[in-house]
């Protein structure tokens, strides 16, 4: 029954704890320790309960509770405290406004499909989302102004629940917005403010909820509103839900609305960061703005939008690439292209690898590609992968010229950093290892905390870790229904001084789940030995269509069943932000094991990293740049096989190897003090390597340096004089295309390639033939290097050419040289590409012409 009236209840809280509610809505909690100890301390139970939400918490306490705490001196002491230094944090004048320097007034807005900031605000899945969580996080301590834009879903990522059967099954917990961190945006008459987009035959409306991450306001769009279908009130009812359609409505809303919530707010950013394809729409609304607005053509405006766009992908491989077909898009964008004075063939070819082939599917990535000025990979590896993948795009150039380079993601170490070992720091490298975390010098101070007093700090997060699984066995056993016997015997599961081995991620199948468990005989051997107990704790979801995921989840769960696993082996079912602090703060070693070049970065060894676990990985991703022997192990020495089951069986033999001989020994020798005193040396120079690199505050100054002021640089000289160069640029670029196929080779010519010595030059002419194009719009280069036993060029070079002489009837002649070459067998050959001086990178449009034979 629907109400009549709708009214939000607040609660009433003592004066002397008013200011419990600015804390509360302010997400900065989810990062201060003592801020989330101080609502922990209001009501221990309904803080677990209410899956750590402070607003929650303050809405659902007893009044008596609120009354006795504002009478209470020690939590009043330390709510003051907090009050004191949340204050200062978000007033402190941080690293942007001290360092940064530029006469460009920098404004971000960023966009992502999920955000992970905290387990009670449930608007994400996985890796991607903690990462954008993590990223505004960073961007408030370092002071970047940016403004974050997402959706705000109804039932959020799926509750996973196992069933007797041991078979993922998924729950549908629906978002209370009304009790979570954030406030419904109003306009000044008190109004919600809606903004609304057009749809097929319909307007679509949404509502925006605010959310404070610190000093950044994260922006959340709601399509479950009374003015809307039920049919379209469910565009947010979930995340990654629905089938393709479902899916165009919410990258729409994502893109083309968050634009529009930030025109609706008066926010102007000069740089929009794209965090993954699926926000690429907003490149077309801002599009339409400026062809609107200021009366530019369509490509005259894309040219401006590219100038301010920044594109971050994080898959690896083409299935997790975003494809609609011709006729959605058609269906969807049929008015835009009218609005904007562009056929809909048009806006198709900018989504698609070949533009010509009018049943190619339309790509959200490949958008995100053509409408950005800058693109990275999320690891230096990925960097290499994805310049391969994408290579379709620009088929005719170096594959290292491809115009996608990578910033390697990193981990906001306050939300993932347990007490004890924040406090351990804070002793031995004093608080800037938290305000400079990208100090080397201030890790190296680790080698100062005493061997003892590490491990001792480890070990009780071994043993809070132990704890809190067991009670969630219990808990999973008891909603299963299972007999009371059962659930006694789980309160005593695992062993708080064994080598605890932790595996915690999403069950896709190229992340081999099962790799340990692929030999059941030999693993129990290793994990039964009496003197040197190991122990493995799992955690992850499948995606709900994921069958083979799932499948995985269930041999696990099966095998830990049986007698011979049943106390060293076991799996926490429903995954989320809350499980992952328990298990990268606890466990002594973390395992990732991705077939290469499948992870594209990976970030939950970095976690485990800060908190003194030592990592045990495939060397994909992160991982790959980073590691050397001392500070973890290698599974595999970078091979990649064709044959997958063959790939996993000699990994395997290898990761039981090195279990066996390297880290068992290491972990289990002791000394007269009884302490594992490699391990520890491991531990230390882990940290001293990993953390000052792998963090979040310098990937946001990487971002900023890189890729942020350069943007904003651009666009500025974009807009200048009213689009001057946007619209010159636009129709150079017409006409290069319109004119490019008329280009042709007429002569080529050298000196004499005999006895040539490694100190010998070699003179090269040519003489083309351009129709159309002037020569001062195309540069000349030659390639050359050793050739391999395939006959082609291998890490050659690239030596311009220069314009000798004019020779009448469209005919020019180029000459260079080449000197300096390698002994052996060498070769070149000669390329043209476009030249103009405002160009981004010559290739933009995949024009060049190579010389054939």
């Amino acid at each position: 029954m629907k109400p009549i009236q709708k009214f939000t209840v607040s609660p009433v809280l003592p004066e002397r704890l008013k200011r419990l509610q600015d804390i509360a809505y302010n997400l900065w909690w989810s990062w201060d320790v003592e801020t989330r100890e101080l609502f922990r301390r209001l009501d221990l139970d309904l803080w677990e309960e209410t899956r750590h939400n402070p607003v929650l918490v303050l809405s659902r306490i007893d009044q008596e509770v609120l009354e006795a705490r504002a009478q209470d001196e020690s939590y009043l002491y330390q709510m003051d405290r907090v009050l004191e230094r949340f204050d200062r944090k978000l007033e402190k004048t941080p690293w942007f406004q001290q360092e940064v320097k530029g006469d460009i007034q920098l404004n971000v807005a960023y966009f992502s499909m999920e955000y992970g900031i905290t387990e009670s605000l449930a608007i994400y899945s996985g890796g991607l989302g903690v990462l954008s969580g993590d990223h505004l996080k960073s961007s408030s301590e370092l002071g970047i102004p940016l403004h974050a834009v997402g959706l705000f879903y109804q039932s959020g990522y799926f509750q996973q629940s196992i069933n007797i059967d041991d078979w993922q099954e998924e729950k549908v917990a629906a978002n209370d917005f009304y009790n979570m961190p954030l406030k419904l945006v109003k306009e000044n008459n008190g109004n919600r403010l809606m903004i609304n987009l057009p749809f097929p035959e319909r307007t679509v409306y949404a509502q925006i909820w605010k959310a404070e991450v610190g000093r950044i306001p994260l922006y959340l769009l709601d399509a479950n509103v009374d003015e809307n279908t039920e049919s379209d009130r469910k565009i947010t009812a979930e995340l990654y839900g629905g089938d393709k359609e479902m899916r165009i409505r919410q990258e729409i809303l994502l893109g083309m609305g968050g634009v529009r919530i930030l025109k609706f707010l008066g926010i102007t950013p000069c740089v929009c960061h794209l965090n993954e394809g699926h926000s690429a729409f907003s490149g077309l609304e801002r599009i339409k703005n400026l062809v609107q607005k200021h009366g530019l053509k369509f490509y005259e405006a894309l040219e401006v939008v590219k100038s301010s766009s920044i594109f971050t992908t994080h898959t690896p491989v083409k299935a997790g690439i975003d494809l609609f077909g011709p006729e959605l898009i058609g269906k969807y964008f049929k008015d835009y292209c009218k609005d904007v004075g562009i056929s809909i063939n048009e806006l198709l070819a900018l989504g698609r690898k070949d533009p010509k082939d009018l049943k190619e599917e339309f790509s959200l990535a490949i958008l995100a590609l053509k409408l950005s000025f800058k693109s990275n990979a999320v690891s230096k590896l990925h960097g290499e992968i994805a310049r391969k993948m994408w290579k379709s795009l620009w088929p005719e150039i170096l594959t290292e010229e491809i115009p996608i380079s990578s910033v390697t993601n990193g981990v906001h170490h306050a939300s993932w950093i347990s007490g004890e070992m924040g406090n351990l720091f804070n002793r031995y490298l004093g608080p800037e290892w938290l305000s400079k975390p990208t100090g080397k010098d201030i890790w190296k101070n680790v080698y100062q905390i005493p061997d003892g007093e590490l491990w001792r700090t480890h070990e009780r997060r071994r043993e809070r870790l132990v704890g809190f699984v067991r009670r969630s066995l219990v808990q999973q056993y008891k909603d299963l229904g299972k007999p009371t016997h059962e659930i006694a015997r789980v309160k005593s599961v695992l062993n708080t001084e064994a080598l605890t081995i932790g595996f915690a991620r999403r069950f896709a199948t190229y992340k081999r789940a099962s790799l340990i468990f692929s030999d059941p005989d030999r693993l129990e051997k290793i994990l039964s030995d009496k003197d040197r107990p190991i122990q493995i704790i799992i955690a992850g979801k499948a995606h709900p269509q994921d069958d083979e995921g799932k499948k995985i989840i269930q041999e696990i769960l099966k095998l830990s069943h049986e007698e011979r696993f049943y106390q060293s082996v076991v799996f926490i079912e429903n995954y989320d932000i809350n499980v992952a602090r328990y298990l990268v703060q606890g466990c002594d070693l973390w395992l990732n094991n991705p077939r290469r070049e499948l992870e594209a970065c990976g970030t939950s060894g970095m976690k485990a990293a800060v908190n003194g676990g030592l990592n045990f990985s495939t060397l994909d991703g992160w991982w790959d740049e980073i590691y050397h022997p001392g500070i973890g192990w290698a599974i595999g020495n970078r091979e990649v096989y064709d044959n997958f089951d063959y790939w996993d069986e000699q990994e395997a033999k290898q990761l039981y190897n090195v279990l066996e001989k390297e880290i068992i020994p290491t972990f289990y020798y002791r000394d007269t003090d009884g302490l594992p005193r490699d391990w520890i040396r491991r531990i230390k120079d882990s940290i001293v390597n990993i953390c000052p690199i792998y963090n979040t505050n310098r990937m946001l100054r990487d971002y900023t340096e890189q890729f942020y002021f350069p943007a904003a640089e651009r666009a500025y000289l974009m807009r200048n004089n009213s689009f001057t160069i946007s619209k010159e640029l636009a129709h150079w670029k017409k006409h290069m295309r319109d004119n490019w196929n008329s280009i042709r080779f007429l002569k080529i010519e050298t000196s004499s390639t005999k006895q040539l010595s490694v100190k010998s030059g070699l003179e090269i002419t040519t003489v083309i033939f351009l129709d159309g194009i002037s020569p001062h719009d195309v540069e000349l280069q030659i390639y050359c290097g050793k050739v391999d036993s395939n006959g082609k060029i291998v890490d050659g070079k690239l030596v311009s050419m220069i314009l000798e002489a004019e020779m009448g009837s469209n005919k020019f002649k180029y000459k260079g040289s080449i000197n300096n070459w390698d002994s052996g067998l060498n070769g070149y050959t000669i390329r043209i590409i476009p030249k103009h001086e405002a160009l981004i990178n010559p290739f933009e449009d995949g024009l060049i012409h190579w010389f054939e034979g």
